[in-house]
């Protein structure tokens, strides 16, 4: 293999792939990125068994060939090189692949690509293109609340399925949960989506498809199986497995009768919190006092190793003398989702869940456990 390449289409391209490659291994192929070069492209491909991504680069290519080359280390010497330099690379069928760049030169170890894993894709039942636009909003509005909990494995991503929603028509909706907060945003849901199975796309997945969206336009072509889902943007294709398990009924834990309804200042709301909470314990859960009377609502914070902290605002609220706590980093994750100037909070009583909305008509809803105070 001979091709040459311009650094900063090849740094592109590996910053996408060389983030799905695990640090630690324990098949030394999977450290690899593997590099085919065939006509005027390069295509670069990382895996770690469970998310494949894949992506042309631009080349001239003098001879054909593949190979797998240390990922990390790659990228860490193109990123080092100097901006616009062009790049070369070269294998002879020994074990090493030869780098120049200028003046510099780097052989670094290869392993042959005939064990380099295919993470086969199958057949997709659903195929359809949203914004990336779109895509980028539901996943910023609910991956704050995917669990860590590896017991319940079935919280360890976004749920994603289509819903049809009275006055709005069918949806794309994301949902995810910890089971201490609820995140859930929908779109219209693109053509194609429509009889859409609800699938969970595991966190890591998340995290890397959001990374690609990061300042891109255009539409995303998304395929769904039962199995596997297929992000391809641009150049750049991320097939992901799924999480197998069943997502839990999210419907029956939404709060349907909450009448107690309290308008905020979201910036004053979220400033206040933050403030208060400062001297808020982690042994005692980072509780924060919630206590509404006479439009004011005062937020107080007790730590019996450092003391208290309290602060007043103004609130529209149609119900006097009502207390809850909340775990005021779970409050400032959720508020800080809201995109109108008001916050609105509906509840029920100091022992269920809240509701809290954007003012006027939302796309997104947060449902939030209480603490004891």
């Amino acid at each position: 293999m001979k091709v040459t390449l311009e650094r900063n289409h090849l740094l592109k391209s590996l910053s996408h792939v060389h983030r799905v490659v695990e640090r630690r291994n324990t098949y030394p192929i999977l450290a690899n990125v593997l590099f085919k070069a065939t006509g005027d492209t390069v295509e670069l491909r990382a895996t770690d068994l469970d998310i494949e991504v894949t992506e042309s680069v631009p080349a001239m290519v003098s001879t054909a060939g593949t190979t797998t080359v240390p990922a990390h280390t790659l990228y860490e010497i193109v990123r080092k090189l100097s901006d616009g330099a062009e790049v070369r690379l070269e294998t002879d069928g020994s074990e090493q692949m030869l780098l120049t760049s200028g003046r510099s030169r780097f052989h670094l170890q290869c392993l042959s690509p005939d064990s380099f894993p295919d993470l086969k894709s199958g057949s997709f039942s659903h195929e359809f293109s949203l914004p990336a636009a779109s895509l980028r909003e539901l996943i910023e509005r609910t991956q704050f609340a995917i669990s860590n909990e590896e017991t319940r494995y079935y919280l360890n991503g976004i749920y994603l399925h289509t819903i049809d929603v009275s006055g709005s028509g069918l949806v794309l909706r994301a949902v995810a949960t910890d089971g201490h907060r609820m995140a859930r945003a929908e779109t219209e849901a693109p053509k194609g989506a429509k009889g859409m199975t609800g699938i969970i796309v595991p966190k890591k997945t998340v995290s890397e498809v959001q990374k690609l969206l990061d300042g891109a336009d255009g539409d995303v072509a998304v395929e769904v199986s039962d199995t596997k889902i297929r992000f391809s943007l641009g150049g750049v294709v991320l097939l992901s497995k799924l999480i197998e398990g069943t997502f839990p009924d999210y419907d029956r834990v939404t709060p349907k009768n909450n009448d107690k309804s309290m308008s905020v200042d979201r910036a004053a709301f979220a400033t206040a919190v933050d403030r208060v909470s400062t001297i808020a314990s982690e042994r005692g859960g980072k509780a924060v006092k919630l206590s509404a009377k006479d439009g004011q609502l005062e937020l107080s914070v007790t730590n019996p190793d450092h003391g208290t902290a309290s602060e007043e605002l103004a609130v529209e609220f149609d119900t006097d003398g009502f207390e809850i706590g909340f775990n005021a980093r779970y409050l400032l994750d959720i508020v800080g989702q809201i995109r109108s100037d008001n916050a609105i909070f509906l509840f029920n009583d100091a022992g269920s869940p809240t509701l809290v909305r954007e003012d006027g008509e939302a796309k997104a809803l947060y449902v939030l456990m209480p603490m004891r105070v």
